[in-house]
């Protein structure tokens, strides 16, 4: 029961790239609003995670499910008939609010329901892999949707979800454990919220726009806000966010893990979707089934781990780990973006990501008293919801520069043709409706050595951080016998 909304959650974070192309044909959207598109649903959740988390420990998790639950799917039955790029931004935008209730719950009520060790580390392996596996399974749903229904389709997956979760999760889920210390503290909801919305956008304003004053401004104010947020949970006798669980190293190195390896995840959904289905011509369901692969090691890896991180100390397993992920970049930048080669990164890529998120999610879990299980639980889904905004933004947004900056565009193109071929991989598609069948093939011929050549770059990019992330793992995660108790 408590994996139907986080699969959803996690689905919807993947789900729309792969729908990226009719969109764009349907909607027309410019280049910065289809990086928004996907990227205000992952913003506001993660700018209100944290909050959301406190909410729930005060409240009880189980009422915040519920009531994050019937909003989402409302909203997102609205969102499904969105006429304009405007509107569908606002929908994922309201999404993002109700989704932010649902998975610090998920992760808080089950600490609750399994107080035995080894049942939780169980149950945290299912729901971290389910979490794996709904980024994972995004392209394939989109896929199958796609191919025989409008994009509103993805939207209204929402509603065969969630609606059980609403009908039986009165009867059936326990209220967790509630923190009636105090209540919560608006400024330091407002605080949190301007720290990681501003710092996202300056971040995705750099990769798509280039490093300019408002990027630049939006640096410094979510500097300042992060700053003053941080200065005030310590002062505070019941703060937002327990900081003092960032003193723990094993805390902190596996927040940073999860957020680095979604990143590396999403990123390459990104570009691999569009990659499959614009360059190469696959059909949206063809494309989806080339990542099944991968998606099977999600899972079949996500479970298998964990009587393995019972005996391998976690600062070897995860470095080990990750070191899939790196090598998965290192192919596609070494050989090249053909269907075979992405299909092996994907696999590759999910060994590391499946059963980093189970370890990873375990150790910050476990770190955590009972009472503070929604706080802990929302810094480790805040990081998860920030490394799926970077993995849009920043190799989403450097494989969108590259494409700017390197293309070549012929010269039968009028300069409207030419402005939206220049913007994106989908905008030069959409311009070929207008061309005769040589001249399409001309265009498309060079748009798609230009988006190639920007997911080799990131590629090399990516390779650097996964060996980064790797060093961090073996420096953070020392815990004897690779457990926290």
């Amino acid at each position: 029961m408590l994996m139907l909304p986080v699969l959803l959650v996690t689905v919807d974070n993947t789900v729309l790239g792969f729908a990226l192309p009719k969109i764009a044909e349907a909607l027309r959207p410019s280049a910065s609003q289809q990086l928004w598109m996907i990227d205000a649903y992952s913003l506001v959740l993660a700018g209100l995670l944290v909050s959301m988390g406190s909410l729930g420990d005060r409240i009880g998790h189980r009422k915040l499910l519920l009531t994050g639950s019937l909003g989402f799917v409302i909203v997102s039955v609205l969102t499904a008939y969105s006429h304009t790029a405007a509107q569908l931004i606002t929908g994922r935008a309201c999404m993002g609010i109700f989704g932010a209730m649902l998975m610090p719950s998920t992760l808080a009520l089950i600490r609750s329901v399994f107080e035995d060790r080894e049942e939780r580390r169980i149950a945290v392996a299912i729901w971290a892999t389910t979490l794996t596996v709904g980024s994972a399974l995004g392209p394939l749903v989109g896929g199958v949707l796609l191919e025989f229904f409008d994009w509103g389709s993805i939207f209204l997956l929402a509603v065969p979800v969630l609606v059980p979760l609403l009908i039986l999760g009165p009867l059936l889920l326990p209220e967790s454990e509630r923190d009636s210390t105090g209540p919560l503290d608006a400024t330091s909801i407002l605080q949190s919220m301007v720290a990681l919305s501003a710092i996202v956008y300056g971040i995705k304003h750099s990769a798509s726009d280039g490093a300019d004053w408002m990027a630049l401004t939006a640096f410094v104010v979510g500097a300042v806000a992060g700053w003053m947020f941080v200065q005030r949970q310590l002062r505070l006798p019941v703060p937002l966010m327990d900081l003092n669980l960032f003193r723990n190293s094993t805390f902190s190195g596996s927040v940073v893990i999860n957020l680095m390896s979604l990143a590396f995840l999403v990123g390459f959904v990104f570009f691999t979707t569009q990659f499959l289905q614009i360059v190469l011509q696959m059909s949206p369901l063809n494309a989806s089934l080339a990542l099944v692969p991968g998606q099977i090691m999600a899972i079949v890896v996500g479970m298998a781990i964990v009587p393995v991180a019972q005996r391998v100390q976690t600062h070897v397993l995860v470095p080990i780990l990750m070191a899939f992920a790196a090598a998965a970049f290192l192919l596609v930048a070494g050989i090249g973006s053909n269907l075979v080669v992405l299909v092996v990164a994907f696999a590759l890529l999910n060994i590391g990501v499946g059963a980093i998120a189970t370890v990873s999610n375990d150790v910050i879990l476990s770190a955590a008293p009972p009472a503070k299980a929604g706080a802990a639980s929302a810094i480790s889904e805040t990081a998860y919801e920030v490394g799926v905004v970077l993995g849009t933004t920043v190799l989403g947004g450097l494989v969108t520069a590259y494409y700017r900056g390197i293309l070549q565009l012929p010269g039968f193109l009028s300069e409207a043709q030419a402005m939206l071929a220049s913007e994106t991989l989908s905008g030069a598609h959409n311009v070929t409706v207008d061309l005769s069948g040589d001249q399409a093939s001309e265009l498309m011929r060079q748009a798609g050595s230009a988006f190639e050549g920007g997911i080799g770059l990131v590629s090399w990019v990516t390779f650097v951080l996964a060996l980064i992330a790797i060093l961090i793992a073996w420096r953070t995660l020392r815990i004897p016998n690779g457990r926290v108790e």
